[in-house]
C-alpha cells in the first residue's frame, strides 16, 4: 500500500516558516510504526544518534558544516603533539537546572572509555591513557601515544555526556514524549537578552520522527516535513516514484568506505590471488550508475594520502582492461576445478536490488554462482557502507580488515601502537601495503548519503560527516 502511495504522492510546496520544524530521521533496524526514541537506549542508528546529540553535548561537537564547534568545553588546546588535550569548560547545567561540574563530566567519559566493547569507536579510544580533573572547570586526556584526530571522535554523539539519571545540557530537551517527539531549544545563558522573557517560539522547536525511508519521503513529498535525513544508496530509486524538486535533494560529500569485505576466507577465497581476481572483475562505474547519477567509483582503499606518509595503494589489476580482468578471473574459476558459489550479505531496499543485480550478472559471467543473504547472515562478501567518523587512515584500514591475514594485522597494530606522529604515518603507509596485498576489502565507491530539505532550513549544510545536527537547521537555536 504504502508503495502505491509513493508512485501518486505530489511534490512537496514550499513551507512557510511556521511552526516546529518537522524532521523524519530514517531508521533502518526493522522500524515500528509508532515507536517512540529513546536518547540512551537505541540501536545506534540515526534516529537515535541525533537525538543523542539534540539532548546531550559532548565536549565538543560538529556544526553544520561538519566542522568542530565548543560543547561543553568552551576552549581547548593540543599539546605534545597530541599527546594530551586539555578543556576548559563552560558554565552549564543538566536539563533539570543543577550545574555541571569537572568532575561529573570526568566521570562519565571514565566510564565511557572502560566501557569500549559497547561502542563503535572503542577500537579508536585505546590510546585514551588517564582523564583527571585539574581544577573546578578544567579536565585533561592524557593518552599514551598522540592522536591529533580525537576532538572528532569526541564530536560524535555516541561520546555526548549523559549522567546516569539520564540528563543532558542541551541544546534541546524534550516537552513532549510520543510520536513524534517534540524537542524545544533549551536557552544558551551566554546568548540571553537579559530584556528578552527567554521563551523560544514555536519556530524554535523541532518534531522528530523516526520512520523507514518509504515513510519519510513520502511524508516530505506531501509537504509534511521540512527534511528527511539519513537517505542512503538503498534508498535512492525511490526518489524516481516522486515529483520532488531536484533542489531539495541534498548529496553530502560523504568520507568512508563503500565496498566489499572478504567475510570468509575458506575454499576459493583463501587464496589472495584469486581474491584479487575477484575485485578486479567488476565494472565499478557501470555498476554504480546502475544505481545513482554522478556516483563516482573507486578501485582503492583510501580516498587520499590521510595521515599516511606515503600516496593510496593502487590494485595491481588498476591499468588493465575489464576484459583482460574478466577473463582472469574466468581463468582462475575454471583452474579451480569445481563450482564456487559465493553468498552476499546486503540490506533491504531498491538500491540494493540494484546492486546485486549488477553484483550477481558480473560473477556469474566469470562463473561464479551468487546467492543473496541478509546483512547479519553467514556470508563470504559483506557490504561495508560507512561513514569515517574522523580524517585517520587507520580507520579505514581497520575497517578493512574484517577479518584479514596475519601480516595485514600486525601492520595496522603497529600504527596503531606507534610511539609518534612520523613512526605513526610510516606504519600506517606500511599497513596499507599490507592490506592492499592481502585483499580483504573490495573498493567500489564513497558512502552515497543524502537528505530532502526544504528551503526553510536556511542553515543546512552538505558537509563529508553526512551529519545534520538538528540545531543547525533552520536557526542557530543554541
Amino acid at each position: 500500500m504504502l508503495g502505491a502511495a509513493l508512485v501518486s504522492a505530489t511534490a512537496c510546496g514550499r513551507r512557510a516558516d511556521t511552526g516546529p520544524v518537522v524532521v523524519s530521521a530514517v531508521e533502518r533496524h526493522d522500524p515500528k510504526v509508532g515507536a517512540s526514541l529513546s536518547p540512551i537506549q537505541g540501536d545506534g542508528g540515526m534516529p537515535h544518534r541525533l537525538l543523542r546529540d539534540s539532548l546531550a553535548q559532548g565536549l565538543v561537537r560538529f556544526d553544520a558544516n561538519g566542522q568542530i564547534e565548543p560543547g561543553l568545553a568552551e576552549r581547548w588546546i593540543v599539546i605534545d603533539d597530541g599527546g594530551s588535550y586539555i578543556f576548559r569548560l563552560r558554565d552549564t547545567k543538566w536539563n533539570d537546572g543543577t550545574p555541571v561540574t569537572a568532575e561529573q563530566v570526568v566521570a562519565i567519559l571514565r566510564r565511557m572509555v572502560a566501557g569500549r566493547s559497547a561502542s563503535p569507536l572503542a577500537p579508536f579510544l585505546t590510546a585514551i591513557d588517564e582523564i583527571v580533573v585539574m581544577t573546578p572547570q578544567v579536565i585533561e586526556v592524557r593518552l599514551s601515544r598522540p592522536r591529533p584526530d580525537l576532538l572528532k571522535l569526541f564530536a560524535q554523539p555516541e561520546m555526548a555526556i549523559i549522567d546516569r539519571s539520564r540528563h543532558g545540557t542541551g541544546p534541546f530537551r524534550i516537552i513532549r514524549s510520543g510520536v513524534p517527539l517534540m524537542l524545544r531549544p533549551i536557552v544558551d545563558p551566554r546568548r540571553a537578552d537579559p530584556d528578552d522573557d527567554d521563551a523560544p517560539s514555536p519556530e524554535d522547536d523541532v518534531a522528530l520522527f523516526s520512520e523507514s525511508a518509504a515513510r519519510a519521503l513520502l511524508r516530505f513529498s506531501q509537504g509534511r516535513s521540512d527534511a528527511m535525513l539519513g537517505g542512503r544508496f538503498s534508498d535512492w530509486p525511490l526518489l524516481d516514484q516522486l515529483r520532488v524538486s531536484p533542489a531539495a535533494i541534498r548529496v553530502d560529500p560523504a568520507a568512508g568506505l563503500f565496498g566489499f569485505s572478504i567475510a570468509n576466507r575458506d575454499g576459493f577465497l583463501a587464496d589472495p590471488a584469486n581474491r584479487q581476481a575477484l575485485s578486479a572483475l567488476f565494472d565499478r562505474q557501470a555498476i554504480l550508475s546502475a544505481i545513482a547519477p554522478n556516483w563516482e567509483a573507486t578501485d582503492r582503499l583510501l580516498p587520499d594520502t590521510l595521515d599516511s606518509d606515503a600516496p593510496p595503494q593502487v590494485p595491481n589489476w588498476a591499468l588493465l582492461t575489464l576484459d583482460a580482468r574478466r577473463a582472469a578471473a574466468r581463468a582462475r574459476v575454471v583452474a579451480w576445478g569445481q563450482p564456487v558459489a559465493l553468498r552476499i550479505a546486503l540490506p533491504r531496499g531498491p538500491g540494493a536490488n540494484l546492486l546485486y543485480g549488477q553484483i550477481g550478472a558480473a560473477l556469474l559471467g566469470v562463473g561464479i554462482i551468487p546467492e543473496r543473504v541478509a546483512p547479519d547472515a553467514p556470508a563470504d562478501l559483506r557490504l561495508v557502507d560507512a561513514v569515517a567518523p574522523f580524517d585517520s587512515a587507520r580507520w579505514y584500514l581497520a575497517m578493512a580488515c574484517a577479518p584479514c591475514g596475519d601480516a595485514a594485522r600486525i601492520a595496522i597494530d603497529r600504527a596503531r601502537l606507534a610511539p609518534t606522529l612520523a613512526e605513526r604515518s610510516a606504519a600506517i603507509a606500511a599497513a596499507d601495503a599490507a592490506v592492499n596485498s592481502d585483499v580483504s576489502y573490495i573498493p567500489l565507491a564513497r558512502p552515497l548519503r543524502w537528505s530532502l530539505v526544504t528551503n526553510r532550513l536556511r542553515q543546512y549544510q552538505a558537509n563529508s560527516r553526512a551529519w545534520h545536527p538538528l540545531n543547525r537547521l533552520r536557526a542557530d537555536t543554541n
